[in-house]
């Protein structure tokens, strides 16, 4: 596959510099922002099997930290979600400018407490086209849920009991277009053989459902 952008980036937002992967397909029909949660990093083995899957549908990718290494030593930080949630404001800002972006669709990928980041953000910015929470804590951004349009996915591990009774009750909030996608047999980080695979092509249909922008 060819690609119009395919490296490490170093995205300067008002007083921090984010480390992220940016890929863009060339015939990119979108742009696929990943925010990580708790105990997960860009580096994630999971989500980089979700982007391959995403870049073989012409979506680009963009998979960043949303905090800092010495910011991340701090646990707390992973569950300050109007701070999560401001960086990735911020970066979809930066994602908007860039050259390889132009004329994109955006839409957002969270797990963990990545998930609340990405649906409050969503909640202030209506150009994003769609969220998909994958293990997440939608729960922690329950306070905005009300007020997001944007087309929204929950997949959750049929084994990861108290993360499926936290998604429900987001669920309950939300009145936009959404889906609980319940995985028989997967855990909370979706270790279990085929099941990250099984994730993908939700993921991957989700975004063409619902992004309708093209590249230019």
């Amino acid at each position: 596959m060819n690609y119009k952008i395919n490296s490490e980036v170093k995205i300067p937002l008002r007083n921090v510099e984010l480390q992220g992967e940016f890929i863009v397909p060339l015939k990119a029909r979108g742009l696929i922002i990943f925010a990580h949660g708790s105990g997960s990093s860009r580096l994630s083995p999971r989500n980089k099997m979700v982007a391959k899957e995403l870049h073989q549908h012409n979506f680009g990718t963009l998979s960043l930290d949303l905090l800092t290494d010495k910011e991340d030593q701090r646990y707390r930080n992973h569950f300050d979600i109007s701070l999560l949630a401001k960086r990735l404001i911020g970066v979809t800002n930066w994602a908007e400018e860039q050259p390889e972006t132009k004329g994109c669709s955006i839409a957002y990928f969270g797990s963990s407490t990545g998930a609340a980041a990405s649906l409050k953000a969503a909640a202030f910015l209506p150009q994003i086209e769609a969220v998909i929470s994958r293990g997440g804590r939608p729960d922690l951004a329950i306070e905005c849920l009300s007020n997001i349009d944007t087309p929204t996915l929950f997949i959750v591990g049929s084994l990861d009991y108290d993360v499926i009774e936290k998604n429900k009750e987001a669920y309950r909030h939300l009145h936009c277009e959404k889906k609980l996608e319940i995985i028989d047999g997967a855990t909370h980080l979706f270790e279990e053989h085929g099941m990250m695979k099984k994730v993908a092509a939700l993921a991957a249909e989700w975004y063409e459902n619902h992004l309708h922008a093209i590249l230019i």
